[in-house]
């Protein structure tokens, strides 16, 4: 013991330490319960199962992948991850950023800077470049706001999204199917379907305004800051969030929102929804979640109003989310559109209207009669359109019929822009004797037609151009391709 140190002033000393420990731990305490809160609608006991035992559970395990974590830019910045990052980055393709550099440019620059690149990952000193602004329209009005990083920039963002999914995917919700490996939309409807076939026909069906948008930049690092030990990360996560918006050559800095268009921003929605998730589980609710369009099933009406009331608080009163109460509701699920297909009792399924309304829109682009462009392009064109839309609806089983009339509607349309190629009357008749038809029904088309409207609608065309000739110039039927697929 030092001289003249009195014994009691030791025992104080030590008792303040205590004190301020204590403080600490309960400061840490808070901000675990703010990050990872329990719904005053929840109760439960603290043991195996429970909700105060899960919540333990989380913040143990985020602990644990935190030590785990404290070297986890030598892992992003690793020759193998890049390599593999640059590989999707081919494959997504896409539009250059603001610097110009295209994805064909982007091997031969990596292979001049792929030392460059790592040491400024490892010491911390790699720039984030501003992302160009781009508002695309939406189908129901409105614009959606993407954000197109620099190919540079996705490539550093993709290695960054490889090596955090490891650590954050296997411990999501299984009722989360958006942007995950071995997840689908498909996997979502599935399980929709079930939870309807079991008796839940309503549907709390709950839109996010402008999710993207408005994630809480400070939540959001927080959060990571539980479960990602390494601060070069954590750094680099929140420069891409802070960076700026450039559109004609203005940057607009950024206080909130991960605009779509990076290959981070899904993998960082799926972590700022997990909470929502683990709520929605702790409440035992049936749901599905596809990135922010989230679905719960429960057995009433009233059921889903209390739950559409309760799950609203804690979206904008936790997560500091605004939940667009417009569009969100109570409904029965054949009111519901989820994922472009609507659910109907017994847990069958059909394409939504809104769905078919956009088909509908993408054939009248292709076959505008003002485009110019060669027959054979646009029945390429169409093709694409019919295998891509008949392999994603390929899960409907009822109202299939409506997909004869589109394939009859969409034939016209195409007879149309055929016909309107011919330019003049005479090169009308010519073709349609090529076509077979009498020299007496072609001059009745061509000259008493009011219009190629009109005249792609007659009879005569109609035997004209018939399916043996629309199989001979290679248009699929949507129909068809449906009922392959089924089969």
């Amino acid at each position: 013991m030092e001289i003249g140190r009195r014994p009691e002033f030791i025992n104080t000393r030590k008792h303040s330490e205590m004190r301020k420990n204590n403080k600490r731990q309960q400061k840490d305490k808070e901000g675990q319960a703010e990050l990872f809160p329990v719904s005053p609608e929840v109760h439960g006991t603290d043991g195996i199962g429970s909700v105060h035992g899960r919540k333990a559970e989380l913040v143990s395990r985020l602990k644990s992948q935190r030590t785990l974590t404290g070297q986890l830019m030598e892992e992003i910045a690793d020759y193998r991850n890049l390599t593999e990052a640059y590989e999707q980055v081919k494959r997504n393709d896409g539009s250059a950023g603001v610097d110009g550099m295209g994805v064909e440019a982007l091997q031969s620059w990596l292979v001049s800077h792929i030392e460059t690149l790592r040491s400024s990952l490892l010491n911390g000193t790699w720039e984030v470049t501003a992302v160009k602004k781009v508002e695309i329209p939406k189908p129901n009005g409105g614009v959606r706001l993407l954000g197109i990083p620099t190919v540079k920039d996705r490539l550093v963002q993709q290695a960054i999204h490889q090596v955090l999914e490891r650590h954050y995917d296997p411990h999501f919700s299984r009722s989360s199917y958006g942007f995950r490996p071995g997840r689908s939309a498909h996997d979502a409807l599935r399980q929709s379907a079930q939870y309807v076939k079991e008796g839940r026909e309503w549907v709390v069906d709950i839109d996010l305004e402008k999710f993207f948008d408005k994630i809480n930049h400070d939540r959001l690092m927080q959060r990571l800051s539980k479960g990602i030990g390494d601060k070069r990360v954590l750094r680099l996560i929140n420069a891409y969030l802070k960076a700026g918006l450039m559109s004609e050559g203005i940057v607009e800095q950024r206080t909130s929102g991960t605009p779509q268009g990076g290959p981070l921003s899904p993998l960082l929605s799926n972590i700022v929804l997990d909470e929502l998730d683990r709520e929605l589980e702790a409440r035992g609710h049936k749901f599905c979640r596809y990135a922010d369009d989230c679905n719960i099933y429960v057995k009433s009406e009233a059921a889903g109003e209390r739950v559409l009331a309760s799950v609203t608080r804690f979206i904008e009163e936790k997560l500091k989310l605004k939940v667009n109460r417009e569009k969100s509701g109570a409904r029965h699920c054949g009111k519901v559109k989820f994922l472009g297909y609507t659910l109907l009792p017994g847990g069958d399924l059909r394409v939504a209207d809104k769905s078919v309304e956009r088909l509908k829109e993408k054939i009248r682009e292709k076959t505008k009669r003002t485009r110019g462009v060669k027959f054979a392009i646009v029945i390429k064109e169409l093709n694409q359109i019919v295998t891509g839309w008949s392999n994603y609806f390929r899960m409907s089983n009822k109202w299939l019929s409506t997909f004869r009339e589109i394939d009859s509607w969409m034939r016209r349309k195409v007879r149309c822009y055929r016909l309107k190629q011919c330019g003049r009357k005479y090169t009308v008749y010519k073709t349609l004797r090529e076509l077979g038809l009498s020299e007496k029904k072609s001059w009745n088309v061509a000259l008493y037609s009011q219009g190629w409207w009109a005249m792609s609608n007659k009879q005569a065309t109609c035997e004209a151009m018939n399916l043996q000739w629309f199989a001979r110039n290679g248009l699929r039927s949507i129909y068809t391709e449906l009922t392959r697929l089924k089969c």
